[in-house]
């Protein structure tokens, strides 16, 4: 029986995956074949809408880095929006929150894919190492949020935020 509903809708011409319920390995391969589905079928941004996902594991997590994968390969991106503090954290332990672009909302995605449609490069110029441009930061009273610049590390930022404890930050890079 799976444990996660998967829809897909397109959103000002960009397509987005709509999770909800819990991703772990029993849907995972199926939300990792449905993602390289949509790569293909509509290459570019592809959007992944976690409003409604309450539980992420580590299979899940790959299913999204799979799908990312494929995006990319396709000539796209992937983009995660609204994730809950917990799909945050579990993203933060396994040390993929920076490698993925992370937004609020569905529509802050995709005001940032059309700001970045212009100034797109090519997968082969692509950095191999995931850059942190977008510091993700969680507030108990404001939510989450983006900030459009952080002068700390990636590490020290979510421990700053609550989200890793401080001794996991290590120094300041």
């Amino acid at each position: 029986m799976f444990s996660t509903d998967l829809s897909t809708r397109s959103y000002d011409g960009y397509a987005v995956v709509t999770l909800r319920g819990e991703l772990d390995l029993a849907d995972a391969a199926v939300v990792a074949a449905e993602l390289a589905q949509v790569a293909v079928r509509e290459p570019g941004i592809i959007v992944v809408d976690l409003a409604g996902l309450e539980f992420i594991d580590s299979s899940g997590v790959a299913a999204l880095a799979c799908g990312r994968r494929q995006a990319r390969q396709a000539g796209g991106d992937l983009m995660l929006a609204a994730p809950q503090r917990r799909v945050i954290r579990v993203l933060a332990i396994v040390r993929l929150a920076e490698a993925f672009s992370i937004y609020e909302t569905v529509a802050e995605a995709v005001g940032e894919a059309e700001y970045s449609k212009g100034r797109a490069m090519p997968t082969s110029q692509r950095p191999r190492k995931a850059r942190w441009p977008r510091a993700l930061m969680w507030s108990r009273t404001r939510g989450l949020r983006t900030l459009h610049s952080s002068p700390m590390s990636p590490v020290s930022s979510l421990a700053a935020s609550g989200l890793l404890p401080p001794t996991a930050a290590g120094p300041e890079e």
